[in-house]
């Protein structure tokens, strides 16, 4: 079978990341000790556990982790750890999104890329809690079936005489063109 046209192109429905995102952010927590804090010791999280839903045009992420203080107090003549648990939501945008994905097959999928680390800590002017600030990073991703559209030649070129270089640069999704995807999926 021959092609009638010189140039022709097909259309390829595939599974590709058709969005991604990555946020920093920083949040404060209050944890309020069974004792008046004198000073804090050390603060650190531990248990981080979450999960990542589609959200519009963004990615959720839900998570809980454990914040543990050790602090003294009676002036500094006896020390204990407090223990609390912290949920949060995390809206990442996605930078690139293609809306011509298929949303009946789309897949989020998140990563720490930096874990939630308590950067400060320190007691309340009232003496009665503890103020932590934590800094947390996600990378987020949308996969989903999509088409795509290349070129079919009739030459029977040789091939093996060609030169193909594939050790480029990365490819940056700021590159891709969404004019050059049919508006039907």
């Amino acid at each position: 079978m021959s092609l009638s046209h010189k140039r022709q192109t097909r259309e390829i429905i595939t599974k590709a990341i058709c969005g991604k995102g990555r946020k920093f952010s920083t949040a404060t927590h209050t944890v309020t000790p069974p004792h008046h804090p004198t000073s804090i010791l050390g603060a650190w999280i531990i248990n981080h556990q979450y999960e990542a839903v589609a959200a519009g045009n963004g990615i959720e992420v839900i998570g809980t982790y454990d914040v543990n203080i050790w602090y003294s107090y009676d002036k500094n003549k006896q020390t204990e750890v407090a223990k609390e648990t912290v949920s949060y939501v995390e809206l990442i945008p996605l930078s690139y999104l293609d809306p011509r994905h298929r949303a009946s097959t789309a897949q989020v999928s998140a990563e720490a890329t930096q874990e939630p680390n308590c950067v400060e800590a320190g007691v309340s002017p009232g003496g009665g809690s503890v103020t932590l600030r934590v800094e947390r990073e996600f990378e987020a991703e949308l996969v989903a079936e999509t088409k795509v559209r290349v070129y079919v030649s009739d030459q029977s070129d040789d091939l093996e005489d060609k030169d193909y270089d594939f050790d480029g640069e990365s490819f940056d999704y700021d590159d891709l063109d969404p004019d050059a995807l049919d508006d039907e999926l």
